[in-house]
């Protein structure tokens, strides 16, 4: 009997630990869609564009609507410095361009410019 209880407590200890160790830890993010309306934005970068205040925040872009944000697209010709994190090379038609969350930009001296593909 005391060896079926020891038996039991390490075959749960050992099952615990494995179990622990098969999870994977998986990070999915949620892009909201165009058109979204959100109260607070974190961390945006002001990007002015023919006149025009946009947001940029992780990759999604924004304007201001009173108090709040809109979810838009990023308006052609726009410039900034850096590309969103995760962003990927592809080569269209010869070019070297670089596309994140269906908006592809292409490089111009120091900045990245947004094109439409």
């Amino acid at each position: 009997m005391k060896q079926m209880k020891t038996f039991l407590v390490i075959a749960a200890f050992l099952g615990t630990v494995l179990g622990a160790q098969s999870q994977t830890r998986t990070v999915v993010r949620v892009y909201p869609k165009q058109g979204t309306v959100v109260r607070t934005v974190s961390n945006p970068r002001v990007i002015v564009h023919k006149k025009t205040s946009f947001y940029l925040a992780d990759g999604v872009w924004y304007k201001a609507r009173g108090k709040r944000y809109v979810v838009t697209s990023a308006p052609r010709g726009i410039r900034v410095k850096t590309l969103p994190r995760g962003s990927k090379v592809v080569y269209r038609n010869r070019r070297r361009l670089y596309q994140y969350q269906g908006t592809w930009y292409k490089r111009s001296g120091n900045h990245y410019v947004v094109v439409s593909v």
